[in-house]
This record gives structure tokens, sequence and C-alpha cells, in this order.
């Protein structure tokens, strides 16, 4: 790191933090404002926002470890939750828009009633704004801090400091990152998203632009990795050792996770930009606009780069940090700078959003519920700041103790695993109770670290995941069925505003002579459609870079007949659902 490289870094922090001092303006307004941008956010905004923050720091430090663990096969860790992505797209986004809610746990009030909805609304609140959004925020924070640490910038920025040089990089980040979202509400989040995600993009494209013609190229790749014997690295299906996934973990990837898997119904960040969005039909295309940037363009950056790395730096006792190492080797002055940046950027993107969508539990679902019902927007605005101040000093220390950022992942969706059925049924079935729900959320909790235990260290990932949505469902179902309905003026109020279909709502249909907005079917068949065209996108697209022309020829086929039954079924559904 020379003068320049500094130099591009301060520009990029100064540009967004007066970026962020600008939109506190707009943020200051209203509470609505702070944290759900007035419910004005263009669809193009909150698409690219959504997949700026689904890529931090971590995640090409995660996928290059990945890859040299597993080969490519071993992206079907994350790859598999485009099952849930896509159907968020047809089934969900526009009823969270229709919802008009502030957060995703606000809905248990308007979908329940009484002291157990209530109970319902304020346990999730507290569990998704404290010890799930700061664990998330925590291993955010790790990758950061690998990054400074094995770019050598404490030595330069820190070396009087007393004490342990880790504790002061998180510190150092935490201040960084709280005062920028802090400052600017939601708009300022998503604003600088999109500059963000562009940086982050074109930083990947860099490393992996100087670093491939030293390896003669993905030919060369290809040729080193077979010379080698790793050819298997190159599979995109796990059927080989190597990926280390069991077909008992590959099942459970792609058959249990995308329903049980408490983001089932689209996940609270996601949500946030839903009821940020414009229109309904802005809603769903900001969802489709973050598939196509998360799952097609952006994953082949890093897959090359991972696989450069595996073949330049195979000893690396922490392969996450061959990203990192092939920066230092390879890229120019300036242009280091730039992709550090990008670096910041990507993890600042992810950060500053999960403090404003933790904050917004804190306010809208504990603070103004329960202790201060009246409180003036002014005053919420600025108890989101404080919040905010809390949640960082909370996921901090997450990021202090925490040491490998794959392991956190695969823990973070271990205790998530079990109420995804619920969230799903909560929609399309009136018989589903909020009792049902706080069982399903306890249950698959307790049930995921219980396996966590010694007796248990050896279990199979997939058994896992098995094991605590099944575990959930067996008590989550009796627990349902030996407890009252909502009573049917709860159930009317919430399909009056909603309107989901599918024949779980007949009588609610009948009562308040509203029909539908949405056809379940067709909704279905779309949802199944774009799954194959999603995958046959992203694996073209795979085989276009790895020069497997026979392949990529077949996906894309496979992507134009998707996208051609796809058009021709929406075109047949109720008109009334596309506005």
């Amino acid at each position: 790191m020379n003068a320049l490289d500094w130099l591009v870094i301060g520009a990029y922090l100064t540009g967004t933090l007066v970026l962020g001092i600008w939109f506190s303006r707009r943020g200051a307004r209203s509470f609505a404002e702070f944290f759900v941008g007035g419910r004005a956010l263009p669809w193009w905004l909150a698409g690219t926002s959504m997949a700026a923050t689904t890529f931090s720091v971590d995640t090409p430090l995660y996928v290059t470890g990945l890859v040299a663990r597993r080969g490519i096969a071993g992206n079907w860790e994350w790859w598999a939750f485009a099952i849930t992505h896509v159907l968020m797209i047809y089934l969900f986004a526009r009823l969270w828009r229709r919802s008009e809610v502030v957060t995703d746990v606000e809905l248990s009030e308007i979908r329940y009633g009484g002291k157990p909805a209530a109970l319902l609304r304020g346990t999730r609140a507290f569990i998704i704004a404290v010890p799930i959004n700061c664990i998330g925020m925590g291993y955010a924070m790790l990758a950061m801090r690998k990054v400074i640490e094995a770019l050598g910038l404490w030595d330069v920025v820190a070396i009087d400091l007393p004490g342990e040089p880790r504790l002061w990089i998180v510190v150092g980040i935490s201040v960084l990152v709280l005062i920028y979202a802090g400052l600017a509400g939601l708009w300022g989040v998503v604003a600088t998203d999109f500059i963000q995600f562009v940086l982050a993009l074109v930083g990947a494209l860099l490393v992996a632009g100087f670093a491939l013609p030293d390896v003669g190229g993905v030919a060369g790749v290809k040729a080193t990795l077979v010379t080698h014997g790793l050819a298997d690295r190159l599979d995109f299906m796990p059927w080989s050792d190597v990926a280390q996934l069991s077909m008992t973990t590959f099942l459970a990837y792609v058959g249990i996770q995308w329903w049980a898997f408490r983001l089932s119904d689209g996940g609270g960040m996601f949500i946030q930009r839903f009821v940020a969005s414009k229109t309904e039909a802005d809603a769903a295309k900001a969802a489709w606009l973050f598939n196509l940037l998360h799952y097609v363009v952006r994953t082949w950056p890093w897959i090359v780069v991972a696989l450069v790395a595996l073949i330049l730096y195979p000893t690396l006792a922490d392969p996450e940090i061959g990203y990192i190492q092939l920066m230092l080797d390879y890229l120019p002055a300036g242009l280091l700078g730039l992709v550090v940046a990008s670096f910041l950027a990507a993890f600042m993107s992810t950060v500053s959003t999960q403090i404003n969508w933790g904050a917004s539990y804190i306010v809208n679902d504990l603070y103004a519920r329960w202790l201060r019902p009246h409180a003036t927007d002014r005053e919420q605005v600025w108890v989101g700041r404080l919040a905010s101040v809390v949640i960082v000093g909370l996921a901090a220390t997450a990021a202090f103790f925490a040491q490998d950022i794959g392991t956190v992942f695969r823990f973070m969706i271990a205790i998530g695993t079990g109420p995804g059925a619920v969230l799903i049924l909560r929609w399309f079935w009136w018989r589903v109770n909020a009792w049902a729900e706080l069982a399903a959320m306890v249950a698959g909790m307790l049930i995921a670290l219980l396996s966590y235990l010694p007796a248990f260290a050896g279990i199979d990932f997939g058994v896992r995941l098995a094991v605590t949505a099944f575990g959930s469902a067996a008590i989550w179902v009796p627990a349902m069925l030996l407890t009252p309905p909502e009573s049917e003026e709860t159930l009317a109020r919430f399909y009056g505003r909603t309107r989901p279909g599918g024949p779980g709502w007949r009588r609610q249909r009948r009562l308040t002579g509203l029909s539908p907005l949405q056809d379940l079917a067709a909704d279905l068949r779309a949802g199944a459609l774009g799954i194959v065209l999603l995958f046959a996108l992203m694996f073209a697209i795979g085989w276009l870079v790895l020069g497997a022309w026979a392949k990529a020829s077949l996906a894309l086929a496979v992507a134009a007949v998707a996208t051609l039954l796809l058009t021709r079924s929406r075109s047949r559904g109720p008109r009334i659902a596309d506005l």
C-alpha cells in the first residue's frame, strides 16, 4: 500500500460519509423515512441494494475458502437459497408490499391477535435484532478484520496503540460503520449501496483479470488442476468426495432448507426493501433484479479468483486469505487501493443495512410497542440511533471471538432452520396461529443448539438440518392443533389487507366479499420456471467462463425455453395481480 492507494481509500470513505450526512437530513424527517424510505424506493435501487447487502467483505473470502476446500460444487451451500429467493419474487414480494408494515415481525399482530401475537412479536423482534443480527454482523466484521490483518494495514494505522490489535481493529471498524449508518437512514443506505455494489464487483473483476495471465488464463487453470489431480474441483454438482457435501446434506439444501429456514418468505432485510418500494410491481421487479445480480452476475468472478488462488497458494493455512494474497501480489498501485476500497464498500453496504434493520426492530417492535406507544417521530429516530450503537457494540464482541467465516455461516443456517414452513403457511392457510409460529421458532433454535453438543460432534450437516426441521414440525403442528385458531375478525382483517390466493382463505373470501389479488397456482408455476431459468443462466455463464461450450449452449437453450414459458404463464394470469 503506497500513498496513491491510501488516497483512493480516503477519497472513497470521504465521499461515502458526505453522502451519508447529506441523506441524514431526509432520514431525520420521520420514522418512516428513516426505516422504510418513505415507501418510495424505485425497483432498480431496491434490487441493487438487496444485492449489495448480501455481498459483504466476508463473501469473496468465504467463497475462496469454500472452493479451495470443496471445489465449485461446495457453493451449493449458498446456491440452494436461490430456490427461496426466486419463490420470493412470485409468492411474497407483492404480499409484503400490501401489508405496509415497517418490519416483518410487525405482521405478527396483523396476522394473529391477542396476547400470543404480542408475545410472538416481542420475542421475534428481540431474537432477530440482537443475537441473530449481531452474530451476522459479527462475521462480516471478522472478515474485515482478516482483510486488515492480511494487508498489514494495522502496522501503519495503530502501531502505537496498547493492548490486543484485534480488539482495536474491531473497534475502528465499528465506529466507522456506526457514523455512516446512524446518520443516513434507509435512503442513505440504499443510495450508497448502488455505488458500493458497482465498486465491489469491479474489485472482484480486477483481481481476476490481473491474476489470470500468470496461470495461463482459464485454460491454464483447468490444465493445472487436471495435472495435479484436482479436476473434480471444477464440477458444478457435488458428485465427488472433494465437495465434502454428502448426498444427505445436498438433498437437505435443495429439499429442506428453502422451506424450513427462517427467511423462507423473504427475510427481514429483503422485506424492508419490499415494503419501502414504490409499488407492488416495483417490489417484484426488485426481487428479480436481486436474483440476477446475486447468482448470475457475481458468482463467477469470485469462483475464478478462488481457483487461481488454489493453484498459486495451495498450502495456505487459512485458504480464505488467498483472495487477499492475490491482491497484494498482482494489483498495481492505485488499483490495490481501489480494490481495498471495494472491500470497504462491500462491508459497509451489508453492515449499514443490518444496523438500520436491527434498530428498526428495537424501535418499532419493542420501544414504540411496549414502552412509548405515543413517541414522536423525532424521538423514535433518536432511539434508533442509540439502538444502532448497542447493536454495533454487540456485533464487535462477536467479531472479536469468532475465527472462521464458513463455520459461522453454517451455524447461522442451523439455528435459523425450523420456523420456515410456518412463515410460508401463515400467508396461505387460516388455521396457522401465533402459538404455532412461536413454537416453531423456539423449538428450531433449541434443537439446532442441542445438535452442537459434543455428543453430536460428528453429525452430518444435512442430518442436522433435517432433524431440526422435522423435529420443530413435531412440536409446532401439535401446538397449533391443540390451541384455538385466530378469531374471525383477525383473519378477515388480515385477508382484507393482503388478499393472498389459494384455497386456504375460502371462508374469509365469502365473509369479506373480496376476491384475492393473487393467483397462487399461476405464481407457483412461475416460481418453478423462474428457478429453472435462474440456475440455467448461472450455469451457462459458468460454463462459458470455463470454456465448456457444449454445456453452455445447452444451458442457454434451457434458459430460453424457461423464459418463453414464463412469459406465456405470466401473460395468462389475472391482470389485477400485475398492478
